[in-house]
């Protein structure tokens, strides 16, 4: 099932995602089903749980549909209660986007390679280093779990310059190409 995705101006965006806790996997396992199915619908290559309206520490990355580099096959994963370990490498400044702001993109500076540790759907514990496209998903996905907007790393100056898209967005005055769930005040 295709869940709205929450846009701008939804305050669980803002939230810190609270733990998974194993009791509730059950109800964990449809929910992924569901972001799977909206994610793809949404042509995007990462879901966090708050854009759906869950404030968990629950997100999905799959960089293995754009498979461009045969070094690197891309990632196809459920993290759960994730934690970023190290960021390291080259900082690299690439343009991001974000299915919770409708074409908005931006570019955001990133530590090139990140060590991460999560759980899987069976609550498994792994540890792991990703680099390139990956690390910058993973990256992006994690911080909305700690209610962090990929806005907030644009510059002052770009800041400004989108302040009435984003007014837009958040009174769903933007064009949306798929259901989302925009504040009503």
């Amino acid at each position: 099932m295709i869940l709205p995705v929450y846009v701008y101006g939804q305050t669980v965006l803002k939230q810190p995602g609270r733990l998974v806790v194993s009791d509730e996997m059950e109800e964990i396992r449809k929910l992924v089903e569901q972001m799977w199915d909206t994610m793809y619908k949404s042509h995007g290559v990462g879901l966090a749980a708050h854009q759906i309206g869950q404030a968990l520490k629950l997100f999905i990355v799959d960089t293995v549909q754009l498979n461009e580099n045969e070094d690197n096959k891309g990632i196809k994963k459920v993290f759960i209660n994730a934690e970023i370990l190290r960021e390291e490498g080259e900082i690299v400044s690439i343009e991001e986007g974000c299915l919770s702001f409708p074409d908005l993109r931006g570019k955001i500076e990133r530590p090139s390679v990140v060590t991460i540790r999560y759980q899987d759907m069976d609550l498994m514990v792994h540890e792991e280093t990703y680099d390139g496209f990956d690390a910058r998903v993973i990256q992006h996905e994690y911080d909305h779990t700690l209610g962090t907007l990929f806005i907030e790393k644009f510059n002052p100056l770009k800041k400004r310059l989108l302040k009435s898209r984003l007014e837009k967005i958040k009174s769903g005055q933007a064009l949306f190409r798929s259901p989302v769930k925009v504040s009503r005040r």
